[in-house]
């Protein structure tokens, strides 16, 4: 996306305070910001049973004669696009001079970024013939150790869905959380700036999570025609 991006030395100092102001706050009230990342964890794991996951026939059915690379491109393509969306919403939300709570407008984005992205590590296992087993709950928990750990879930060892539950997931997403927020606190930088830096920074951080869980998934690729008949994904 193009902007003005007005003076480059202007806009980094603007950068630099807020992260030193970020900083300043997080030494001071270290239990408030645990709380923070914990709140944002837990409404990411609420959120996420209520994705729209589709289907391995749906998403044939949507994008017919693509072969399974060129899905997977297509999901990314789309998440990007979301994942973009969102930071420039949130940056423009930022704009005002004195843009009213900094701490909420991240968490927003962090929520809203994690949705999109668990949406496609789903249906990229969807697409490479790798469901997680199991009810939806289970199946989510899979797909989120996914996102936080940055890889695909081997489907032939149950223990790495059984560990996926619990205190560790909460564990691993919390980590996940906070390096997402320092990647993504440029973003709330004033004025439009803001915008373009949280597109660029998700289109970036949403391209290299989608590779690195592709290769991972490439290792351990079922084709279509060795999947049994295709169904609906199991309820709950």
């Amino acid at each position: 996306m193009s902007a003005e991006l007005g003076d480059a030395s202007v806009e980094r100092g603007r950068g630099a305070s807020l992260a030193a102001a970020v900083g300043r706050r997080a030494r001071v009230g270290g239990r408030g910001v645990r709380t923070g990342l914990t709140t944002t964890v837990e409404r990411i794991i609420a959120n996420a049973p209520r994705v729209p996951v589709r289907d391995l026939a749906t998403l044939r059915t949507q994008f017919p004669g693509l072969g399974p690379e060129e899905l997977a491109d297509a999901l990314v393509a789309g998440a990007v696009k979301g994942t973009s969306t969102v930071g420039a919403g949130i940056g423009a939300a930022a704009m005002l001079p004195v843009p009213p709570a900094l701490p909420a407008e991240l968490a927003a984005e962090i929520i809203g970024v994690a949705a999109v992205e668990f949406k496609l590590v789903a249906e990229l296992h969807e697409v490479y013939g790798l469901r997680a087993p199991g009810g939806i709950r289970q199946r989510t928990a899979a797909y989120l150790a996914s996102w936080a750990e940055e890889r695909g879930i081997d489907v032939a060892a149950p223990v790495t869905v059984n560990a996926a539950l619990g205190v560790q997931l909460r564990r691993e997403l919390r980590q996940k959380v906070l390096k997402r927020s320092f990647r993504n606190l440029p973003g709330l930088a004033p004025y439009m700036i803001g915008a373009a830096v949280g597109a660029t920074t998700n289109r970036r951080e949403t391209r290299r999570l989608a590779e690195k869980i592709r290769k991972d998934l490439r290792a351990r690729q079922l084709t279509w025609e060795a999947l049994p008949l295709p169904e609906p994904l199991p309820p709950g």
